[in-house]
């Protein structure tokens, strides 16, 4: 063997090591942000490609002895800070116990006219849940009936002001069937379809993976949803109200709630009105989405990571 080819194997080496260092580093400092350590599991699971466990033992423990990372309690972090641990275990329990709720709910809301899948996001989706928790639900309607949906489901949420419960009923992004691509393709929307938990509408939430395949290029290709918890509830007046507006008069009453609500977030945003985090109210709407954006929120995570990777001399 020439010196040569053998410089140019340990030159390889050296730098596919480098790249297995930078790429768990970059998922520590996204769920840095956040104030969550991983296990190694989750770390293999959000890492972009896949690695074998052995490569893995080996570069967390070379990351440990440079202390660019630090372990507590299984846990892996950007700091040498164990209550970063103990926050995130009593969080842990906190979730295991409201999923159950989560779900409930989820079935519930299943059963409204035009909806076809439910799933869960926000922290709870990554088994977290601090004291003031909510629960966050993506939903997925039938085309050109989102915000007909949208509106009969909050004005029931109106209602749950009334025993303090508005908090369970966070409908925060809807998108219907022609819509299926997420267009913000990024490491934050990434996670967050791939820890989505579904609830109902297996068949739909099958198409919706599938079509936002494009994660893979963020996150490695071990899927943390399990769509088997995807249950099917129904419900008699489903059908007649969606017989009811599956009609011209559905399709202008969709285009004009879709204009009212619009306008109406608009005018929130623009006077500044703050939810109950104390965050800018924000709703990103279009024909065939909406999702909501407190202050910016989704703009703020990325900003905030691509700083972490400068400051880590990642970028």
């Amino acid at each position: 063997m020439s010196v040569i080819t053998t410089n140019t194997r340990v030159t390889d080496a050296l730098a596919a090591r480098h790249a297995e260092e930078t790429s768990i580093l970059k998922i520590l400092a996204y769920f840095d942000i956040f104030q969550y350590p991983l296990t190694k599991n989750e770390i293999i699971q959000f890492l972009p490609g896949s690695f074998a466990d052995t490569n893995i033992d080996e570069v967390l423990q070379l990351l440990l002895s440079k202390k660019a990372i630090f372990l507590h309690s299984d846990f892996y972090s950007l700091h040498n800070n164990p209550l970063l641990a103990y926050r995130r275990q009593q969080g842990n329990i906190r979730a295991q116990k409201l999923m159950p709720k989560g779900f409930a709910i989820g079935r519930f809301l299943f059963r409204f006219p035009f909806v076809r899948a439910i799933g869960i996001s926000g922290s709870l989706s990554k088994n977290f849940a601090d004291e003031k928790a909510d629960i966050d639900f993506f939903i997925i309607v039938k085309a050109n009936r989102l915000w007909i949906a949208r509106t009969i489901m909050h004005v029931f949420k109106k209602f749950t002001f009334i025993s303090g419960h508005q908090h369970y009923f966070c409908m925060n992004y809807y998108i219907d069937e022609e819509a299926l691509l997420i267009e913000d393709q990024n490491i934050f929307t990434a996670i967050e379809i791939k820890t989505l938990v579904p609830v109902c509408g297996e068949k739909v939430l099958s198409n919706f993976f599938s079509v936002n395949n494009w994660t893979y290029k963020f996150v490695s290709s071990v899927d943390t949803f399990q769509l088997q918890h995807a249950t099917t509830a129904k419900a008699w007046y489903k059908g007649i109200v969606e017989w009811m507006f599956s009609n011209r008069l559905g399709d202008h009453l969709d285009k004009w709630l879709e204009k009212i609500t619009t306008r109406r977030w608009l005018q929130k945003s623009l006077k500044g009105k703050r939810n109950k985090n104390g965050h800018t109210m924000n709703l990103v709407t279009g024909r065939h989405f909406s999702r909501s954006n407190p202050g910016a929120f989704q703009e703020k995570v990325l900003a905030l990571y691509k700083q972490k990777l400068i400051d880590l001399k990642l970028l």
